[in-house]
């Protein structure tokens, strides 16, 4: 049996796609390009996209169309929707990948750990019972065991039920 680590963010030095400025702001305002972008679900104050660089198969994020570094700032309406999203996401991603639990997460400002800080996002990592292992302890080493396209397209078919 074959072993493969997915490494989807090496696609960067594969084709220079390079956006400028940034990337959640793009990725809200071109929902022509949903299906390249990995969009899974867009509505008048967010959109849900998966995470290219996932945690977990099925890790996405949900992201308001403001653009924000400060939570403390957001509308109250944005984030009471967001927090509704995350939870029809939890049930999604149940269904979806059978998760046995999920993260739900923000990490705010680089100090916090915000990979793109200048643009708050929440993220929902599904979980699974022994989901750890010795690479991702000892190694910090990752290993994707599904194919990311397929999940996706999984998820994205079960957003009008839940969405």
């Amino acid at each position: 049996m074959e072993n493969i680590l997915y490494a989807p963010w090496r696609d960067e030095y594969i084709n220079n796609k390079k956006i400028d400025g940034c990337v959640f702001c793009h990725a809200s305002t071109h929902a022509q390009d949903d299906e390249e972008l990995h969009v899974l679900h867009r509505d008048e104050y967010c959109f849900v996209v998966m995470n290219l660089y996932p945690y977990t198969p099925g890790h996405f994020m949900i992201i308001p169309h403001t653009h924000t570094d400060k939570l403390e700032e957001l509308d109250p309406k944005i984030w009471l929707h967001m927090s509704a999203l995350a939870q029809k996401s939890v049930a999604l991603l149940k269904e979806a990948v059978n998760a046995q639990g999920v993260n739900i997460g923000m990490n705010l400002g680089r100090a916090g750990g915000a990979g793109i800080a200048e643009h708050i996002h929440m993220h929902l990592v599904p979980r699974w019972e022994r989901d750890t292992n010795f690479a991702t302890s000892i190694a910090g080493t990752r290993v994707y065991s599904s194919d990311f396209e397929e999940i996706y397209k999984k998820i994205k078919s079960l957003i009008p039920k839940y969405m």
